[in-house]
């Protein structure tokens, strides 16, 4: 049996190993523990993982800015799929954005991750167009 629970940074380095081993996930200096420490305290209650025999097999961060919510990380180990950890982790956090006043919420896929797209489409989620995702770092 699997186990959600709030995230915590005990949690890091399971989550960090189950990172580099999902396709379509892709890390940076943003990952790095200092930096999940961080968006954990400013996201508190928002981020989840999925226990099963003592170990991490699914992640979720997820957090807002006041207005939209955003989805980041929602990984499940390969071994773990189909048991509907990805669907339990992703309304974890929305029902906790939801209590806040949050009700709508975006998570960015990269082109070539058809699991990802696979995933966010059965999951009911719209594929949007129309735009273009700009970053700089300062």
């Amino acid at each position: 049996m699997s186990l959600i629970r709030e995230m915590t940074i005990e949690d890091y380095e399971q989550a960090f190993l189950l990172w580099n081993q999902i396709e379509g996930l892709v890390l940076s200096e943003a990952d790095s523990k200092p930096n999940i420490e961080s968006y954990l305290a400013r996201n508190k209650g928002f981020c989840f993982v999925c226990e099963a025999d003592n170990q991490v097999v699914g992640t979720i961060l997820a957090g807002h800015d006041g207005r939209r919510g955003f989805i980041y990380h929602l990984a499940v180990n390969p071994e773990y799929r189909k048991q509907r950890i990805g669907h339990r982790l992703v309304e974890a956090s929305l029902a906790q954005l939801r209590e806040i006043g949050i009700e709508k919420c975006h998570i960015f896929v990269l082109e070539n991750n058809d699991l990802g797209h696979s995933f966010w489409t059965a999951a009911g989620w719209e594929k949007r167009s129309g735009f273009f995702v700009y970053s700089k770092t300062p």
